[in-house]
């Protein structure tokens, strides 16, 4: 194996032991979102990992479920998407701003 070689699999590995130590550290990150004027709460980590969702008594209506399930769905889905913008923008930092395909 040549020196270039060699050097290039080094950083490699140490770009992938980073990317571990930062997905490590976003398990630990949590964003919020809210639906409803706030009677739905959904939290997410880094992981993209619904950690709990709370719900005022409000909005609990028997007679509307569909409605309790709308904001449900919206809230899940931003917390989802703030997640993941918070885990490609640590990445960035990792690659220097370069797009990696397939990195996130």
């Amino acid at each position: 194996m040549s020196a270039k070689l060699s050097d290039i699999m080094k950083q490699a590995q140490k770009m992938q032991a980073k990317m571990a130590e930062i997905q490590d550290q976003l398990a630990d990150r949590i964003v919020e979102s809210t639906s409803g004027g706030g009677m739905v709460k959904v939290q997410v980590n880094g992981r993209q990992e619904i950690l709990s969702i709370l719900l005022e008594p409000d909005v609990v209506d028997p007679e509307d479920v569909e409605m309790l399930q709308d904001l449900i769905v919206a809230a899940a889905n931003d917390a989802l998407h703030k997640s993941q913008e918070m885990m490609a923008e640590e990445m960035k930092k990792l690659t220097g701003g370069m797009s990696i395909p397939g990195l996130f």
